[in-house]
């Protein structure tokens, strides 16, 4: 493989949210494969960024998840920009991504379902504060 068909962290955090968006849509990676045309497999190895996904697949994969394709990369910015204060070398310390359990797949459902930018600001606000007081809590 090409150094520039490597995949990146980029690759990771789209196909996390491949997997978020699918299992959003309560569907298996075998049904989403059979949309797409692809085996369970090639899902499987997207959704860990192990495959990257090319522009056409990721235009495909958005008509049939019904979103845009901004959906893969909003916030992707402050995401690699983090990382990459953290990490010397991304190949050796890849953007760590978080784990989704089922209470955070609801939250993160029930936040894009908000359409008040302002209410969505707050509440994200609110939950960072929550997060950086549990922090301090367990450090002290």
């Amino acid at each position: 493989m090409s150094e520039n068909k490597v995949p990146s962290g980029i690759d990771r955090i789209v196909g996390q949210r491949l997997r978020w968006r699918r299992r959003e849509l309560r569907l298996t990676q075998e049904q989403l494969g059979e949309k797409l045309g692809l085996t369970f497999q090639q899902v499987q190895k997207y959704e860990k960024g192990v495959n990257r996904i090319s522009a056409g697949r990721l235009f495909e994969m958005s008509r049939v998840l019904g979103i845009t394709i901004t959906y893969f990369y909003e916030g992707i910015d402050e995401m690699m920009g983090l990382s990459r204060r953290m990490a010397v070398h991304e190949d050796e310390h890849p953007p760590s991504l978080p784990v989704m359990d089922g209470e955070a797949m609801d939250l993160v459902k029930a936040f894009q379902n908000i359409d008040d930018k302002l209410l969505r600001r707050s509440l994200l606000e609110t939950i960072r504060a929550a997060a950086a007081t549990n922090e301090a809590e367990s450090a002290a």
